[in-house]
C-alpha cells in the first residue's frame, strides 16, 4: 500500500512540475507589470526594501499558484466551485465575528499574515455564476437571472455590512459580468439597469455618512480641502505635476513630502503618474489593455460555457479594477479602497488576482485551439 501511494504521489508531482501550457504572452505581460509595480512601490515607499521584498514574496506565491492551478482541468475546477463559493461566504461570516481592521471588520489575523476573505469572492463569485449557468439553456430565463441575483447578493451584502462598499460593488460586478456574457437580451439588461437606477436614491439613505461624504467630495472637493477633499486634491496635483515626461523615478514630491495619502496602496498610481508623466501612463494603460485583451482572447477560445463565462468575467473584472482606481486617482470617481492591480501594495489582493490568472491559464491549456 505504501509503494502504491508513493507511485501515485510521484505521478502527481510529475503532472504538476512538468512545464505547464501557460500563455506566454500573458505571463510576459504580467511579469513586466509586476516589475513596474515593484519599482514604483520602492519609490513610493521612500526606498523601503521591506515593502518591496514582501510584495515580491507575494508575487512569487501568486506565480507558484499560477503554475499549479494551470495544471488543474476546468472540469475539476467546476466540480470544486460550489464548495469554494460556500467556503468563502462562510469566511465572511467569520470575519463579522472575529475580524479586525481600520474601523471595519475586514481581516482575519492568522498570526503570520492578515487575510481578507472578501478578496476570494472576486474569484469564487464569477466561478459560481458560471457554474450555475453552465448546464442551463442560454440566454438565461428570468428565473435563472433571479437565482444568480441571489447568489450575488448574499456575499455582497455581507461585505457591504463590514462596511466595505467598494469591494462589495466589485464582487457584484464580477458576478454580473458572467451573467452579461451569457447572452442576455439587451432589453432585459435595460430593465435591470433601470431597476438599479431606481434603487440608488433609496440606497443613499442606507449609506454610512463617510460614504456619502465621498460622493459629495467628488462633486466639490474644494468644499473641504483639508478634510474629505484632501485625497482627491493631492492626487490631482501629483498627476498634473508629472507633465508629459514626468519628474523621474524617485523624484516625485507629493509622496516623499507626505502630501499624498495612501501613496503605497490606493494612490500609488498618482505616484507613478508624477514620476513618469503622460508617456508612462499611456505605456502602462497599453500594458493593461494587452492583458485584458489577451484574457478575452482566451475566453473566446474556451471549450465550454463554464470556461467561457469565467474567463470573460475575470478579464472584465480586471478592467474594472484598473478603471475604478484610475478614475479615483484622477478625481473622476469617489475615493474607494480599490488598489491598482499588481502595482499597489497589498497581500491578499495580489495573490487573489494571480490565482485568477492561474484559472485563465487552466482554461488556455484546455481551449479549443492553441497558438
Amino acid at each position: 500500500m505504501i509503494d502504491t501511494f508513493a507511485i501515485r504521489m510521484q505521478r502527481f508531482a510529475r503532472r504538476v512540475l512538468r512545464r505547464p501550457r501557460v500563455d506566454l504572452p500573458l505571463i510576459g505581460a504580467l511579469i513586466v507589470l509586476g516589475g513596474v509595480g515593484l519599482a514604483t512601490l520602492y519609490s513610493a515607499g521612500g526606498g523601503n526594501m521591506g515593502l518591496v521584498v514582501g510584495q515580491a514574496a507575494r508575487f512569487g506565491l501568486g506565480g507558484l499558484l499560477i503554475l499549479v492551478i494551470s495544471r488543474i482541468p476546468p472540469p475539476v475546477l467546476r466540480s470544486w466551485t460550489p464548495w469554494l463559493y460556500v467556503g468563502s461566504t462562510c469566511l465572511l461570516m467569520v470575519v463579522a465575528v472575529l475580524g479586525e481592521g481600520r474601523g471595519a471588520y475586514r481581516w482575519l489575523d492568522l498570526g503570520v499574515m492578515r487575510f481578507q476573505p472578501s478578496e476570494l469572492l472576486k474569484l469564487t463569485m464569477p466561478m459560481m455564476v458560471a457554474w450555475y449557468l453552465h448546464p442551463r439553456q442560454l440566454p438565461p430565463s428570468w428565473k435563472d437571472i433571479v437565482v444568480v441575483g441571489m447568489l450575488i447578493a448574499i456575499p455582497a451584502a455581507l461585505i457591504a455590512e463590514q462596511p466595505d462598499l467598494g469591494t462589495a460593488l466589485l464582487v457584484v460586478a464580477a458576478g454580473a459580468f458572467a451573467l452579461f456574457l451569457s447572452g442576455m437580451a439587451w432589453w432585459r439588461i435595460g430593465v435591470l439597469v433601470g431597476a438599479v437606477g431606481a434603487v440608488i436614491p433609496v440606497a443613499w439613505h442606507f449609506l454610512h455618512e463617510y460614504q456619502r461624504n465621498r460622493v459629495r467630495t467628488l462633486l466639490d472637493p474644494e468644499s473641504d480641502p483639508l478634510g474629505n477633499g484632501w485625497h482627491i486634491i493631492q492626487s490631482q496635483i501629483a498627476v498634473g505635476s508629472g507633465g508629459v515626461f514626468g519628474k523621474g523615478w524617485q523624484q516625485g514630491t507629493q509622496s516623499r513630502l507626505e502630501f499624498l495619502p495612501e501613496h503605497t496602496t490606493d494612490f500609488i498610481f498618482a505616484v507613478f503618474s508624477e514620476e513618469f508623466g503622460l508617456v508612462g501612463v499611456i505605456g502602462i494603460v497599453l500594458l493593461y489593455a494587452f492583458i485584458i485583451g489577451r484574457c478575452l482572447w482566451i475566453a473566446m477560445n474556451a471549450r465550454d460555457t463554464y470556461s467561457r463565462l469565467l474567463a470573460g468575467a475575470i478579464a472584465m473584472s480586471f478592467f474594472v479594477y484598473v478603471f475604478v482606481n484610475g478614475g479615483m486617482v484622477a478625481g473622476m470617481l469617489p475615493v474607494v479602497g480599490v488598489p491598482m492591480p499588481l502595482v499597489s501594495y497589498g497581500g491578499t489582493s495580489a495573490v487573489s488576482l494571480l490565482t485568477g490568472f492561474g484559472v485563465l491559464m487552466s482554461i488556455h491549456a484546455n481551449q479549443k485551439t492553441h497558438s
